[in-house]
């Protein structure tokens, strides 16, 4: 039986952690990785969207700088809901899909597919935009009106370089937090 870590976690089981990701959906996976996130109890169903673990899992891993997570945990809950927040979740989304382009750029400046990620980060910078704005000035506990500010900073900042220049690094990567 195999034993092994990963991350500050053991586990023992007769599959490898791979294998057993391949009997796992999507959102199974999601669910199990919010999990090992959050001290409390995951309540999947928890109605107070400040209070949902998938909610504050996407800050959780914008604020560590793993925006694809930040976005696949997000999407889970976008996925379900029925609600006006709806576009306030897709405006999420879309917010650290641009900012997965930029890191992307960011490690691989001179790769065939991530150097030209800074059109589609612009794109998207201004779409998330567009979708949160009709949230502003505060939603769900965000201050929508400073991350808006904060991407058409950063989408102006790429297209006055002539789309040549990426305003992300690790040390400066913008936190959210909510209020």
């Amino acid at each position: 039986m195999p034993v092994g870590k990963t991350g500050a976690r053991w586990f023992a089981h007769r599959l490898s952690r791979e294998q057993i990701k391949l009997f796992m959906s999507k959102g199974e996976r999601i669910s199990r990785f919010v999990a090992e996130l959050v001290v409390e109890d995951v309540d999947p169903n928890q109605r107070d969207i400040v209070k949902h673990p998938f909610y504050r899992a996407f800050f959780h891993c914008w604020n560590e700088k793993r925006y694809y997570e930040a976005h696949d945990v997000l999407e889970q809950l976008w996925l379900k809901t029925k609600s006006p927040d709806a576009d306030y979740f897709k405006g999420l989304i879309q917010a650290a899909g641009a900012f997965v382009h930029l890191q992307k750029r960011f490690e691989y400046p001179m790769h065939a597919k991530h150097s030209r990620r800074l059109s589609p980060a612009v794109r998207l910078f201004r779409l998330a935009g567009k979708n949160l704005s009709r949230f502003a000035p505060r939603h769900h506990g965000l201050d929508v009106d400073a991350l808006c500010q904060l991407l058409r900073k950063y989408a102006d900042r790429i297209v006055e370089s002539d789309y040549k220049t990426n305003p992300w690094s690790p040390e400066t990567a913008p936190k959210l937090e909510l209020l």
